[in-house]
């Protein structure tokens, strides 16, 4: 399996010297966040290319869901300092729907689906900003093909979905804006560990798709295994980042973060 995975970044390695470099969507340097007196984000820096799977992982209270609502310009008053750019482009202090215009798009810890709207209803929600009403019949046949559980309860009120299908809900309902960036916060939170195992599927297949992600998850082996870089945050700041195949083998994330002794 370690082979596997040095050879899976030698070939990518090999690719990236003879291509040219994909494009930075997102670049972050020196962030900074404060509620008050707490200083939640000390200064991190991350960075996702187009087409990337790029995971944030860590415990609770690292700052993972802060560093995503400062992206997204939906955090409480506090204050945030530092770069933000999205597609070489300073966005902070941009308003959400003024992001989604732009392709950046977040699938928030929670879900969010409106409970009184159906699911086709709640679909058509997430291409508000689109005025192409073939283009939008034509992708809510799309993603009802990659969640056919939503299809088969297409009339079906929101609210009355479990956990699980709400998550795929809200994370269709993301990609019907046709986003350039999606950022995902937390989506297997809550769920069965079957519905755990195919919701880490479908962000795969969505990957696979091209659609460049961003995903901050605390089930660190399923992000790790389904993202191509890493970073790892721990008490506000990044203490490692790299391949996520590196990441998955080294010692102390094991130990860390997949409760794992690295005891001989």
């Amino acid at each position: 399996m370690r082979q596997q995975g040095i050879t899976r970044q030698r070939t990518t390695q090999q690719s990236e010297a003879a291509e040219p470099a994909a494009e930075t969507v997102l670049r972050i340097e020196q962030l900074h966040i404060a509620y008050g007196g707490i200083h939640a984000v000390k200064g991190i820096a991350l960075e996702v290319r187009r087409g990337e799977l790029v995971t944030l992982i860590g415990a609770n209270g690292a700052g993972k869901t802060t560093t995503l609502k400062a992206i997204t310009g939906t955090l409480p008053e506090c204050r945030v300092d530092g770069h933000i750019d999205y597609r070489g482009r300073a966005i902070k202090g941009l308003h959400s729907f003024e992001l989604v215009r732009e392709g950046l798009v977040m699938v928030p810890e929670g879900r969010g689906v409106f409970a009184r709207m159906t699911i086709r209803e709640n679909l058509a929600m997430g291409a508000y900003t689109r005025k192409d009403q073939a283009g939008i019949d034509a992708d809510i046949e799309k993603w009802f093909a990659i969640f056919p559980r939503l299809k088969e309860r297409a009339s079906q009120l929101a609210g009355t979905l479990s956990g699980g299908e709400q998550q795929m809900l809200a994370m269709a309902r993301a990609l019907m804006s046709q986003p350039q960036l999606l950022l995902l916060d937390e989506p297997s939170m809550g769920l069965a560990p079957i519905m755990v195992e195919k919701i880490f599927q479908v962000v795969r297949d969505i990957s696979a798709q091209g659609v460049t992600i961003l995903l901050v998850e605390q089930n660190a082996r399923l992000a790790l295994q389904a993202a191509d870089r890493a970073y790892v945050m721990d008490s506000g700041l990044v203490t490692m980042a790299g391949a996520a195949d590196e990441l998955l083998h080294n010692p102390k994330v094991r130990e860390a973060y997949l409760g794992e002794s690295c005891e001989p």
